[in-house]
């Protein structure tokens, strides 16, 4: 049963940041490396905020509003500086290290036996003493749901129409007499203050900062969007949203058993997360390759 929870908690904290990454990488098309710095920096600010006596609901605004900040920063160098995609990502992610080591204080700073998100007098006074054991799933879905609801909520306004319109044709955002700019430095803000508020949650759940707990989330949060999308296929956006929840779970899951007996070390995980993505990556370009060759033969054949 430890397994299992472990794996649903995890895999619900992880797809907020999923469904950031969902954002800047399927709808905007942009790599986004400030992730691997926005969501330590979501969980710096809450554990310096929860040291300092701070309400731990009201980390997770803040976590949000920082990682947007971040985001905008990362557009701005993209879109005014004309700074490639990869390399202003990976600019802002190296002053983030800094950043997040200045707001902690230190390299690691643990918040054990203080009240966070899923422990508290609220959350203990709504859950029965039953169910106390599920208090951080239930806790992490909700606040899941709300995030993924507020995100179809908004890709429904004019905004939101804007925003995918940029990752499908960036010539009729500027027919409109729209500045995709702008609308790239918004969809950025949103993917990063997603990613900080999913590092807020993960700080909360496992009662500590550390500044190297960003490395590598990138590619988690690609991992958990491609399984999604081989499970559910390409299909619409809130399609594509619940398959980034459900693909971080399954993510999770995959992680959890290989550790739980031993198929890998510990140590591993992120390189089999590499390895997953590439082979996803890869697998429909095999796939081309096949069916032209078939092609090819046929019509040799024909001839």
């Amino acid at each position: 049963m430890s397994l299992v929870l472990s794996v649903f908690e995890q895999g619900l904290i992880y797809a907020i940041m999923a469904l950031g990454l969902y954002i800047t990488y399927k709808i905007l098309d942009f790599p986004d490396m400030t992730v691997d710095g926005s969501f330590p920096l979501g969980a710096a600010i809450t554990a310096m905020l929860i040291t300092k006596g701070w309400n731990p609901f009201l980390t997770l605004p803040i976590s949000f509003a920082a990682g947007a900040v971040a985001g905008m920063l990362t557009g701005l160098i993209h879109v005014k500086l004309r700074v490639r995609d990869l390399l202003s990502g990976i600019i802002m992610m190296t002053a983030l290290y800094t950043v997040n080591l200045r707001i902690a204080g230190k390299a690691n700073l643990p918040i054990y036996n203080m009240e966070n998100i899923f422990d508290n007098k609220l959350v203990n006074a709504i859950i029965p003493e039953s169910l106390s054991q599920f208090k951080t799933v239930i806790v992490a879905f909700v606040i899941t749901m709300i995030v993924k609801y507020i995100l179809d909520w908004y890709l429904s306004t004019k905004s939101g129409f804007m925003l995918r319109a940029v990752g499908d044709n960036e010539t009729i955002v500027t027919s409109l007499g729209v500045d995709k700019g702008w609308i790239k430095i918004l969809g950025l803000a949103l993917g990063d203050g997603f990613a900080a508020l999913s590092g807020c949650m993960f700080a909360q759940q496992q009662r500590y900062f550390d500044v190297t707990m960003g490395t590598g989330t990138v590619v988690i949060g690609l991992a958990s969007v491609i399984i999604g999308e081989a499970i559910f296929g390409r299909r619409s956006v809130t399609i594509g949203f619940i398959s980034a929840i459900v693909g971080s779970i399954i993510y999770r899951a995959i992680i959890a058993v290989t550790t739980r007996y031993n198929i890998f070390p510990s140590y591993m995980f992120k390189l089999v997360a590499a390895v997953i993505v590439i082979a996803a990556l890869a697998i429909p370009v095999i796939k081309e390759s096949v069916r032209k060759a078939k092609i090819k033969r046929g019509g040799h054949k024909d001839a």
